[in-house]
């Protein structure tokens, strides 16, 4: 461990973490990045597609439409097949299945959750991921075989998007037309359009003069950059790329390309911590030879493990649960009942592990520095990766932090920080996503209920959402709202997805058992749901506003007013325990005829 950190008590680095917050705040806040539509609306096109598309429009009656063929959309159809329901539609802008893993083909591009964990339904498929942590293509294969086995694709209208989707009271069934001339009259609709989907970017002077290529990271222009999500780029060895962000996009992308062009510009506002991966490959022998439900297993071993709670075996035994599990104190007490005190001690040993490990691999003493995360740990989603660190050593790799204040202008030719011009080629926005919003703002899609009533009204902006598990509303009856609002989160996400899957799954079939044809939480189910929400809210809200601006905590100005549109913040299995319970009770708390 470094000098400088054994040196520093846990109030002095508390103080260090405060002064480096302050100096990120902006008063802007989340309006600090614009949105990607008319004369931006190039930074969101589908590089992946051939213009000119067209079809006829499909006009039918259907048991249900899902808006959104990411993973969430994806399992969800799969979970209703199983049960019985194939009568659906699967809409999306994308050109396939994938959603995430879809649009994010960036070199490099992986997952940083073990694929045994994280990609749905292997056992389904009898797909073998290649390795311990998959690379994007095999990932999005993994989406495709689960369309193609469940015969998805026939059900799927892509290119498609719909802005809106209207209730009938009478005909009880949601009306969704899309901008392709579709009008689905859908007995159930399932929005699933993702909270991590909606690529942003930031309101930097002179963007739009620049004569370069620019490109968001979720759009990877490989017509500029030759080669392709399954090769690496061709066109870079003469070319000044100046990459924007530090996040986890970034951190794949730089040492993916640094070898490959003339010169990187890594640009950064704060720092990741950045802990090792120790990536290897499949064992084939232990893959197929695992007994029925192992990955079930699995999942639920790690979701609790990074939950927090006591487990006598890690079956992942990677960086996320070694970190987990080095947070725990006596024999793994949940880090949110352990007194302050001890919590600070336990963060602090934890950063100033991961600072000394940035001082032992990058050799630029004044990179180094800027390097290290001064934040409490989960101020930002760490990021593990064993080539980030390493390329900051290579001589065409240059670390431009901006202290905190990001990119000061582009100009035609390159970009300023700090005063001082660098002139590029191409700027590749690595700058994350909206979050925290409503489906008009991040999907432009919006719900309209009972007597014509908007869910951005109804819920008003989010300040007064109401739910069911997070995702029946009173008001709208048949929709159910993956939209993060009052749900269960898992450190893989997918997790997370899957359990809204199977529920919606079992309780559309339980629904067509009974022949009924509407369901919908009374007040009073919605009233007992939030009050339970905030017995594990409380901790997480007072941390993370605490924590440096980023995405987690709308860019360091939590809104009290928005707190209604928080995940639960206790553990994935305490929710999904209550999901099962409420379907083995009967389904109680709502109207159903």
């Amino acid at each position: 461990m470094s000098d400088s950190n054994q040196t520093m008590t846990p109030e002095e680095v508390l103080e260090k973490y405060r002064v480096e917050r302050e100096k990120r705040l902006r008063a802007d806040g989340t309006a600090q990045y614009r949105e990607l539509t008319d004369d931006w609306a190039e930074f969101d096109r589908d590089p992946f597609v051939e213009p000119g598309f067209t079809r006829d429009p499909v006009i039918e009656d259907t048991d249900v439409v899902i808006i959104g063929a990411g993973i969430g959309g994806l399992t969800t159809a799969v979970r209703l097949a199983q049960n019985g329901v194939t009568d659906m539609r699967i809409l999306d802008r994308a050109g396939d299945f994938g959603g995430t893993w879809y649009w994010n083909r960036y070199p490099g591009c992986m997952c940083d959750v073990e694929a045994y964990v994280y990609i749905p339904m292997l056992e389904e498929t009898g797909f073998m991921p290649s390795e311990k942590y998959s690379k994007a293509p095999e990932i999005f294969r993994q989406c495709q075989l689960l369309g193609e086995k469940y015969d998805l694709y026939s059900k799927a209208l892509f290119q498609t998007e719909s802005h809106e989707a209207h209730w009938d009271d009478e005909a009880r069934r949601w009306i969704v037309k899309t901008d392709r001339g579709d009008e689905l009259r859908a007995r159930y609709i399932v929005v699933a359009g993702g909270i991590l989907h909606k690529a942003k970017l930031p309101r930097i002077p002179g963007i739009e003069t620049f004569k370069g290529h620019a490109f968001h990271a979720a759009r990877w222009n490989y017509a500029v950059t030759g080669g392709g999500p399954t090769e690496l780029p061709t066109k870079l060895g003469d070319k000044k790329v100046a990459v924007v962000g530090t996040g986890a996009t970034a951190v794949q992308i730089v040492p993916t390309i640094a070898p490959i062009t003339e010169q990187v510009y890594v640009v950064q506002r704060t720092p990741s911590a950045v802990g090792v991966r120790n990536n290897c490959q499949t064992d084939p022998d232990w893959f197929f030879n695992q007994e029925p439900g192992w990955q079930q297993e699995r999942m639920w071993n790690f979701t609790a493990m990074t939950s927090g709670l006591p487990l006598d075996e890690d079956m992942v035994g990677d960086a996320w649960t070694e970190v987990y599990r080095g947070e725990m104190a006596n024999g793994g007490v949940d880090k949110t009942k352990l007194p302050d005190d001890q919590r600070l001690l336990a963060d602090v040993e934890i950063m100033n592990r991961w600072r000394s490990r940035i001082e032992d691999i990058v050799e630029d003493k004044d990179t180094a520095e800027a390097l290290k995360p001064w934040y409490d740990m989960w101020c930002k989603r760490p990021c593990f990766h064993d080539d980030y660190l390493p390329a900051f050593n290579r001589d065409n790799v240059k670390l431009l932090d901006t202290d905190g204040q990001g990119i000061e202008a582009v100009t035609p030719t390159g970009i300023v920080v700090q005063g001082k011009e660098y002139p590029v080629d191409i700027i590749v926005f690595a700058t994350g996503f909206e979050t925290g919003t409503m489906y008009k703002s991040r999907m432009h899609f919006e719900l309209y209920g009972r007597d014509g009533k908007s869910l951005s009204e109804d819920w008003a902006e989010g300040t007064q959402a109401h739910t069911l598990h997070g995702l029946l509303s009173r008001g709208f009856p048949n929709a159910f709202l993956y939209s993060g609002a009052q749900g269960g989160f898992a450190t893989s996400i997918v997790h997370s997805l899957q359990d809204h899957a199977e529920h919606v799954g079992e309780v559309v079939s339980a629904l067509k058992e009974r022949q009924a044809t509407l369901i919908e939480p009374t007040p009073e189910a919605e009233e007992e749901w939030w009050n339970w929400i905030m017995t594990g809210f409380q901790y997480g809200y007072d941390q993370m506003k605490e924590c440096t601006p980023s995405w987690l905590n709308g860019e360091g100005n939590r809104d009290p007013s928005r707190m209604k549109l928080s995940i639960y913040l206790g553990p994935l299995k305490h929710y999904s325990d209550k999901l099962r319970e409420w379907r083995a009770n009967g389904m109680p708390g709502v109207e159903i005829s």
